[in-house]
């Protein structure tokens, strides 16, 4: 009978074990044809599917790393950062020696500019293997964005340290160097990132930036050369080149390389605005004057026709057609360029020249108001001030000369000029002691200055008649 009771226990023992062990051999079967599915459909490029399919296995295995971590690289495909560094998080505490799951978090959040974050998710997953030449290369680039130059910069040194073939490493730390300041030894690590990497567009941009700053234009345009070889079919490539060429004193090469690329481009805007552009410094440095002035006046008219002609476009013709005399057609250019988007800051001082020439002052005026407007008060110089409180006073606008002129006469504080200007805008506006005091800091500048004398006289005649009774 005890038999019986210890042999029926055993049994009934190995079913359920065998119910287990089927259930979970089951379990496993359907999260491996889950898994496969969803990889499938990723494949395919149906990240929705994939996503149910990642979303089934976990609901199978709650416990796998691996379906959590393939389902927040979909949503991390599908630009849903949020939800794929939750299941970053979720896979790196499932398996805490996992790499990949703290690694990819730290790609979401760099991607969200949470920069600080993301560099300490590197350095967490450095953590575990600092072998890793990518990842201390990603923690250098997030220091670098989340401005920290010096963490940034030992951490790219590394990077290199790792792999002596890295260009992007290179690259970065040259960026931090440059800067701090030491733009030598950018300049060394960005040859050295080109050397290595040939193909590294913004390496070169900023190798040919470099020397341009530092006046060195023929190796800037050999730098542009090699840009415009590695991407041949953006136009603005050769632009750049023809620019880099003129600058360096080489108008006619200049001429050549953007004429050649003129045949080449259905955007003849850009080329024709960079062909009036090198024209017009030819006229500035006096050679060919007439010729180069014509040559500039035929490409910049064509560009600024353009339905797509930018700001910059219309300034440069603007300024073209002042050169040439024709003064109403350039007021009329500058008024274009001063109403179109994205604003080239140079058009409000031109218009207000070419304006104040034709006499049209207030133009003139609203012109420099504006472009103070634009740049900013701090960047306000006294010639600027000086000119708007001149226009003012031409205007008969003394309140408004009166603070114009007095900031031009606090940047320049011995300009008998401004202080009479100033005293004459105090006189009319009836602010008889600030025109004194206006008056009195001139004559111990120049005592014998008629200008001053006769501005002296008409106030002290204000001034007595502003005393007298019944005043």
């Amino acid at each position: 009978m005890k038999r019986a009771l210890v042999l029926t226990a055993l049994l009934a023992v190995a079913a359920v074990a065998g119910a287990l062990a089927y259930r979970a051999a089951a379990r496993d079967r359907s999260y491996r044809t889950l898994i496969a599915s969803g990889e499938a459909a990723l494949a395919a490029g149906e990240t929705l599917a994939a996503i149910e399919d990642f979303s089934g296995a976990i609901a199978v295995r709650p416990d796998a790393m691996l379906a959590r971590l393939r389902r927040g690289e979909t949503y991390r495909q599908r630009g849903d950062y949020d939800v794929a560094a939750r299941d970053f998080r979720a896979a790196a505490a499932l398996d805490p020696t996992a790499t990949r799951p703290l690694e990819l978090l730290g790609d979401v959040l760099f991607a969200q500019e949470r920069f600080h974050r993301a560099a300490d998710t590197y350095q967490a997953r450095l953590s575990l293997d600092d072998h890793s030449a990518l990842v201390r290369y990603k923690l250098a680039l997030a220091r670098y964005r989340d401005g920290q130059l010096d963490a940034a910069l030992t951490d790219a040194r590394a990077a290199i340290a790792l792999d002596d073939r890295s260009g992007d490493a290179r690259y970065l730390a040259a960026l931090c160097l440059r800067d701090q300041g030491h733009r030598d030894e950018a300049l060394a690590l960005l040859r050295e990132a080109v050397e290595r990497a040939p193909g590294l567009v913004p390496a070169r941009e900023e190798l040919a930036d470099l020397y341009a700053a530092e006046g060195r234009y023929t190796e800037q345009v050999q730098q542009l050369q090699v840009l415009a070889g590695l991407e041949g079919r953006r136009v603005e490539r050769q632009v750049a080149v023809g620019l880099a060429q003129a600058k360096a004193g080489k108008a006619d090469l200049a001429v050549a390389t953007l004429t050649a690329a003129l045949e080449q481009t259905t955007d003849q805007a850009l080329v024709n605005a960079a062909l009036g552009r090198v024209w017009l410094q030819v006229v500035e440095e006096r050679r060919d004057g007439a010729e180069a002035l014509g040559k500039a006046l035929e490409a910049l008219e064509r560009a600024a026709s353009a339905l797509n002609a930018t700001s910059e476009i219309k300034t440069l013709y603007g300024r073209a057609l002042a050169l040439s005399g024709q003064l109403d057609a350039a007021e009329q250019v500058f008024q274009q360029a001063v109403e179109r988007y994205p604003l080239d800051p140079s058009a409000f001082p031109q218009l207000a020249t070419v304006a104040q020439q034709l006499g049209h002052h207030d133009v003139a005026r609203t012109a420099l108001m504006d472009y103070v407007a634009l740049t900013g008060p701090d960047t306000i110089a006294a010639g600027q001030a000086a000119r708007i409180g001149a226009l003012s006073v031409t205007l008969h606008d003394w309140p408004t000369a009166i603070p114009w002129l007095q900031k031009a006469v606090a940047e320049r504080p011995t300009d008998i000029g401004l202080l009479g200007d100033l005293a004459h805008a105090q006189i009319e506006a009836g602010e008889l002691r600030g025109a004194r005091v206006s008056i009195t800091r001139a004559q111990l500048l120049d005592a014998a200055n008629l200008t001053i004398a006769a501005l002296d006289q008409r106030l002290t005649t204000r001034e007595s008649t502003h005393d007298s009774p019944g005043h």
